[in-house]
C-alpha cells in the first residue's frame, strides 16, 4: 500500500521514499514507492508528473496511476533499473499539479453556483490540459453563463477557506447538505468544504482559498444530448494563456479581412457574402464550359443505331466528372458518356438508352480487371488499363448490349 502524502500537504513538492515495486509495461517504466506526493489521475484530474531519482537512476514521470492501494509512477527511465529497497528524492512539476489544483477547485466553484443559480446538476468532470469540462443537466444560453460566471468571481475574490474533512461515516447534518451524493467509497470519505459555497465528496487535490483559483472563465457550452450540455472552461493561468491565444487568433484573423474594423462576426458575413456572390459565378462559368464541352463532344459521338456514344478521357476529379457527366447525359436524349481517367471510370446513360451501365462496367472488368458497382443509369469504379484502352472494350461492349 502507498501512502499519500498528497492528502496530508497537497502542496508538498519534494520528498523521500524507498522503492517497493518495479516493472516494464507499455514501453515504459513503472515505479512503485512506499508513500507518494504525486496524485493519480482519477475523478477527473489527470495524473501527476515530475522527477524521480535515485543513485545511477532518474525517472520522468510522466503519469501516475492507481491500481487498488498501490500507486505506480510511469515514465522514461535513464540510467540502471531501480530495485527494491533503493531511497529517492521526488520532486512534483509544480506549475502542472498547482494548475489542476485551480481548475479543480474553480469546478467545485462553478458547479455550486450552476447549483445555486438554476438547480443544474453537474454529472461529469474532466480536467485537460488546455482547458475543462463539466456535463450538466441544462438548458443554458449565454446570459446565464455571464451570471454565473460573475457570481463565481465574487466568491474567488471573498478569499474563501477551502478545507478538507475527512469521515468514516457521513453525518446526517453533512449528507443534508452534499451537493452530490456519495457513491460507494472504500476507506474514509473525503468531504471537500468551500465556506457555505459548497460541500461535495471529493478525492482530488485542491487549493487553500478560493482567491488561488483567479479567474473562472467559460470558453463556450453545447448540448450533448437530450437533457445534456457540456460546459468548457478555463481557470488560473490556463485562463490567461487561453484567453491570450483567443484573442490572438480573433485579432490576426480580423487583420486579414479587407474590412479590419471590428466585430469580426460581421467582416466573416461580409466574406461569406463576397465567397456566395464568387462561387455562384463559378458555378455560371462552369455550366457554361460544361455547354461548349458537350457540344464538342456531341460533335464526335459514335452513331450506333438511334443512340449516341461519346467517349471521354478526362483528369477532372471523380466529383467534377461526375457531375459534368449527370447534366451532359440529362440533356441529350439517347446519349451515352464513357469518361475514363487514370484512376476511375464513369458510366453514364441518359434513361431513353436501353442498357444498363452497370452491366456494361462489370463486362469490361471481367475482360480488364478491376472493381466497381452502381446502377443501370451511373456505375463507376477503377479498371486495371489504360483509359483508351478502357473506353474501346466499353464501346465494344455496349454495342454488344445495344445490337443484342
Amino acid at each position: 500500500m502507498t501512502k499519500r502524502l498528497y492528502y496530508e500537504d497537497p502542496y508538498l513538492r519534494e520528498t523521500e521514499a524507498r522503492v517497493l515495486g518495479v516493472r516494464e509495461k507499455t514501453g515504459k517504466t513503472w515505479v512503485r514507492l512506499d508513500k507518494t506526493i504525486f496524485y493519480p489521475e482519477g475523478g477527473g484530474q489527470p495524473g501527476d508528473r515530475g522527477i524521480i531519482e535515485g543513485d545511477g537512476f532518474r525517472l520522468t514521470v510522466e503519469n501516475t496511476i492507481e491500481e487498488g492501494e498501490d500507486i505506480w509512477h510511469v515514465g522514461r527511465l535513464e540510467g540502471r533499473k531501480p530495485k527494491e529497497g533503493d531511497i529517492v528524492r521526488m520532486r512534483l512539476d509544480w506549475e502542472w499539479r498547482y494548475e489542476n489544483m485551480r481548475q479543480h477547485t474553480g469546478q467545485h466553484i462553478l458547479s455550486a453556483v450552476l447549483k445555486k443559480l438554476y438547480d443544474l446538476d453537474t454529472t461529469g468532470f474532466q480536467i485537460f490540459e488546455s482547458h475543462n469540462k463539466i456535463e450538466v443537466n441544462g438548458p443554458l444560453n449565454w446570459e446565464m453563463i455571464e451570471k454565473a460566471e460573475l457570481e463565481a468571481s465574487r466568491l474567488i475574490i471573498k478569499d474563501i477557506p477551502v478545507t478538507i474533512e475527512e469521515y468514516k461515516y457521513l453525518p446526517d447534518d453533512i449528507v443534508a447538505i452534499l451537493r452530490k451524493h456519495v457513491t460507494k467509497v472504500k476507506g474514509k470519505i473525503r468531504i471537500v468544504r468551500i465556506g457555505d459555497v459548497d460541500v461535495t465528496p471529493c478525492g482530488g487535490t485542491h487549493v487553500r482559498s478560493t482567491r488561488e483559483v483567479g479567474l473562472i472563465k467559460v470558453l463556450r457550452f453545447y448540448k450533448k444530448g437530450k437533457n445534456l450540455w457540456r460546459i468548457e472552461f478555463v481557470c488560473g493561468g490556463r485562463a490567461i494563456r487561453k484567453l491570450n491565444e483567443l484573442l490572438r487568433d480573433y485579432w490576426e484573423s480580423l487583420e486579414g479581412m479587407p474590412n479590419k474594423n471590428p466585430p469580426l462576426r460581421e467582416r466573416v458575413k461580409e466574406l461569406r457574402e463576397t465567397m456566395k456572390g464568387l462561387e455562384d459565378r463559378i458555378d455560371e462559368l462552369r455550366h457554361e464550359l460544361w455547354r461548349w464541352k458537350g457540344e464538342a463532344l456531341l460533335g464526335r459521338a459514335q452513331e450506333v443505331g438511334h443512340y449516341n456514344i461519346v467517349t471521354l478521357v478526362e483528369k477532372w476529379d471523380m466529383k467534377n466528372a461526375q457531375a459534368f457527366a449527370v447534366d451532359f447525359v440529362s440533356k441529350n436524349p439517347g446519349t451515352v458518356l464513357l469518361l475514363a481517367s487514370e484512376k476511375y471510370v464513369l458510366f453514364v446513360r441518359n434513361e431513353e438508352v436501353p442498357v444498363s451501365m452497370k452491366e456494361l462496367l462489370q463486362r469490361v472488368i471481367d475482360e480488364l480487371g478491376g472493381k466497381g458497382g452502381g446502377t443501370d443509369n451511373l456505375a463507376k469504379g477503377r479498371v486495371e488499363a489504360d483509359p483508351e484502352d478502357v473506353l474501346e472494350v466499353a464501346k465494344e461492349k455496349l454495342r454488344e448490349l445495344l445490337e443484342a
